[in-house]
């Protein structure tokens, strides 16, 4: 039923796409890599975009701990994402991973980054109206991060079957994040309204700048996620954390291999 009436919510937001059609948590593991997995053995449908093992992202190169491009979660995590894909799969839509688990020591390359603001070298793209100056002021940046508690991730939604989408090359012209969908890079994600990774208000959830289709489409994944015990981070449309995550102190750091 859920499926029918999300239909002309999802029809209206990805019809210049062209797409046709319409628990409790088991007891905490031990707390070490055994207790995740990763998504594509669920459900090899979800698209792993990994964005911190290439170098399309706000830094411009492989981030540290990303030693293969996964998306790794710890089991609970994991298996509520495997339910909202089979919720969307009857819509012609699927999900897309950027980021997942992220070890503790990319973290603090983050922290090292934007400590360092002679280095803008990403800047046209990812944070074009963002003095990195108040990365840390504003939020974007911090010394600790849901992502290293291993039930954190970003996504997107794609149609399926996904389309190719555009390879970044180090040193290609950049485009602001906050462009039109035909401007910015081409991501092959529905058009939420800005790029991923977007340091700006754009971004936010809840802001009333994008399209009613952009924000249908933000309403659409919020609400799914919210529905498999996932809570949204209002400055990025693309973050959820797992509400009853089993590691709520834990900081991981083993690398992604």
């Amino acid at each position: 039923m859920r499926g029918i009436r999300f239909c002309s919510v999802v029809l209206a937001a990805v019809a210049a796409a062209g797409v046709a059609g319409c628990a409790k948590q088991p007891s905490s593991p031990a707390a070490d890599e055994t207790a995740f997995v990763s998504v594509t053995e669920l459900d090899p449908t979800i698209v792993v975009d990994a964005r911190y093992f290439g170098e399309h992202n706000f830094i411009g190169g492989r981030i540290n701990g990303y030693e293969a491009p996964k998306c790794l979660l710890t089991k609970q995590a994991a298996a509520a994402v495997v339910e909202v894909q089979r919720e969307l799969r009857p819509m012609g839509l699927g999900l897309k991973t950027y980021d997942c688990y992220r070890p503790q020591r990319a973290v603090d390359q983050f922290v090292s980054w934007a400590k360092d603001l002679g280095d803008t070298k990403m800047r046209a793209e990812f944070y074009p109206t963002v003095d990195k100056a108040n990365l840390f002021r504003d939020g974007y940046i911090a010394e600790k991060s849901g992502h290293s508690r291993g039930s954190t991730l970003d996504l997107t939604i794609v149609a399926l079957p996904p389309t190719d989408q555009e390879q970044y090359h180090p040193g290609d012209p950049l485009r602001a994040c906050t462009l039109p969908t035909d401007q910015r890079f081409r991501d092959n994600s529905l058009d939420f309204g800005t790029g991923y990774d977007c340091f700006d208000p754009l971004a936010h959830t809840a802001d009333p700048a994008p399209s009613g289709n952009q924000r249908a489409l933000r309403e659409l994944l919020v609400t799914l996620m919210d529905e498999h015990g996932f809570k949204n981070l209002a400055e990025e449309w693309w973050h959820f954390t797992l509400k009853d995550e089993p590691f709520p102190t834990t900081y991981f750091d083993f690398p992604i291999k």
